[in-house]
Parts: C-alpha cells; structure tokens; sequence
C-alpha cells in the first residue's frame, strides 16, 4: 500500500488527482483545481451528525454516522470510491482535516472493495493552510511588474507570451471591466485563491523569480485579490502599453461583441444564445449608468440597441463600434488618464505591444 502523505507541494506541483470525500456544501464553499466530490455523507447526514457530535458526543455521532451510511446508501459510495481508486492508482482522498471521515473512507475501501487507498494527512484545512502560506512566501520572496494601460490595449494578450505572467483576470474567469463578466460562472472565493497559490507555486518550481500581472482593482469581478497582493501592486513598477485607439475599437469588438456572443450561443443555442448576449450587453451599459450620467447613458444605450438589431438581422457586428469608441473616449480613457497620471513616478516603460514584451522579456532574463 502506498503510504498517507503530508508533500502537499508534490500534489499540487503534479496535479495528483484527488477525492474529496466532504460533504457537498463543505466542497461548493472551496476546493482544489480537478478534485471530485465523493463524499461518505451528504449535507443532511453531515448536519444530524454534527448535531448529535454536539449533544451527545463523538462514539454518538460515530454510531448514528454508520447507521445513516448503510446498506444500499454505503454500497453505492463504496462502488463510487473504488471506481475512483481504479481509475486513478496514483491519488489520494481526503476528508477536513485528514480524521474520522477520510480513516473511514479508508476502512470501507479495504474491507468492502479491497482497496489500499491513502489519504491526505491533515486533510483540506492542511492543504488550504499551504497554499494561503505559498502566496505569502512568494509575496515576500519573488518581485514583481505590473503591465497598465487604457482599455483595449491588449494587456492580456501581452500576459499570454509571458512564462511568467499571472493571469489573475483567467484565474477569476472574469475580464476585469464592468462588461468583464463571461458566460460560465466565476469560482468560489476560495477557488481563486487556490488556483492562483498552484500558479506561482508551479512558476516558482520552474525558477522564475519575478512575475508580470495585470493592473487590477481589488475586485475582478466578484473575485477579491489577496490583501497583500493588492497593496503590493499599489507599489510596483508599472509598464504602460499602448495602442491606437482604432485598435483597442477592434479588440474590444472582438472580445466583447463577437466572441461573447459566439460564447453564449454555443451554450444556449442561436436564438436564446443571441437574447442573452443582448441582454448581457445592455446589462452591463445600465451597471455603469450612475458614472455616465443620464444623456450620455441614453446616447450610448440607443448606439448599442441599433448594433445590436443590425448583428441580429446580418450578423454585421460593425455598428457597434460606434458605441465602444464613445464609451472609450468619454468614460474609459479620461478614467486612465487619471490614474495613469497618478501612478506616473512608477512607469519605467511605455510603448506598443511589440515594445513591451521584447521590455519585459529583457528585464526577466536579466
């Protein structure tokens, strides 16, 4: 049999699969990056356990535990674990805190299936405490480089020939703007951080010492970036991308019209895909309305509506670059402007895309 572990960092460092055998409602609030839920209790059981732990105590709790999980309801998990364990000779489970849920897993798993499967000591609260511990060392250990620049200039473009890059707004499964918000849902708090944690512990594993993010609020969408990464990047050096205004028109067409759209019909289908995507659009429009104020927020909206009804009628997404080209030039840019002028003493680089990764490329292999 192969033995329980405590190398967390090889776990992750490798991607070892992994079960996890708490309940779903302990799971859905923070996971790892492809581990599956197959837990020995559902949330009920769970909460008539905890219960019961707490009236009566634990040889209580273990009683009614097993006379909840019998019969058809334990054969079933057990099938459920073993086909998992088959599947995956190299993994792990793991329960909380690596105790009574995981060891009895365990138990099921040699007496019923005849499988030797390890578990993870210390469990999630271990792991978890290892990752948060990883973002700080590499807080305090590694430097960093902040890419900026007006909306539409391709930052992200610029993070993606990076080997050093974070991509936080990836991470977040969010583009960052007020119309940043995609068609599959963000991950759980929690996720986000643990997703970010592997990625600079697999960068740093690889040797890279210095890291290249997006300029970010503290908010990608309803992703919250750790407080000391956020005050961090309140302090960095700062690259300022450029870009005509023409170009980030069509970037921004690309990214938020065309391939939103074609991302929401390939989920929805055509029709419902479509209205969704409009629906979306406009949403995100009215979500800044307070900002724009009423006429500018009535112009643009009617600019956008009018696009809109022509992608619908020939699928020509052209029209909308009226309205992009207002909202960059009236709200996005002198928005920038601002803080760009603000974090000025911090900018040691501007220049076009081509510029800035041949600058940041340089600076890394120095």
């Amino acid at each position: 049999m192969r033995a329980n572990t405590a190398d967390f960092s090889q776990i992750f460092l490798n991607d070892v699969p992994m079960m996890d055998a708490r309940a779903p409602i302990e799971f859905s609030k923070g996971a790892f990056p492809g581990v599956i839920n197959l837990p020995l209790m559902n949330d009920l059981e769970r909460q008539q356990v905890g219960t019961c732990y707490k009236q009566r105590g634990q040889d209580a709790a273990i009683k009614l535990g097993h006379q909840l999980v019998c019969g058809a309801v334990k054969a079933e998990r057990i099938a459920a674990w073993a086909a998992f364990a088959r599947a995956n000779p190299e993994g792990y489970l793991y329960c909380f805190r690596g105790g009574l849920r995981s060891q009895l897993v365990q138990q099921w798993l040699k007496e019923e299936a005849g499988i030797d499967y390890p578990r993870v000591i210390g469990g999630y609260k271990a792991m978890r405490s290892f990752l948060l511990e990883t973002t700080e060392q590499a807080l305090a250990q590694c430097d960093f480089v902040i890419v900026g620049g007006l909306t539409g200039t391709g930052k992200t473009e610029v993070l993606a020939q990076l080997d050093n890059a974070l991509d936080l707004e990836g991470h977040a499964n969010h583009r960052g703007s007020s119309f940043g918000k995609r068609v599959s849902p963000q991950p759980a708090q929690i996720d986000f951080e643990n997703c970010l944690a592997i990625d600079l512990l697999k960068k740093r594993h690889a040797g890279h010492t210095q890291f290249v993010l997006e300029d970010e609020s503290r908010m990608v969408g309803g992703c919250t970036l750790p407080l000391g990464l956020h005050q961090g990047m309140q302090g960095y050096p700062l690259i300022w991308l450029e870009d005509s205004l023409e170009g980030r028109v069509t970037r921004i067409l690309a990214d938020y019209v065309t391939n939103l759209c074609a991302e929401f019909v390939a989920v929805h289908g055509a029709e419902h895909g479509f209205t969704l995507f409009a629906e979306r659009l406009q949403q995100s429009l009215s979500n800044i309305v307070k900002r724009l104020g009423g006429e500018r927020y009535q112009r643009l909206a009617a600019s956008m509506n009018a696009a809109l009804a022509e992608q619908q009628r020939s699928a020509d997404v052209q029209l909308h670059r009226e309205w992009i080209e207002g909202l960059l030039s009236e709200y996005y840019d002198p928005m920038y402007a601002f803080q760009r002028d603000s974090k000025a003493q911090r900018i040691e680089f501007s220049g076009d895309q081509a510029a800035v990764l041949e600058y940041l490329q340089q600076r890394h292999a120095q």
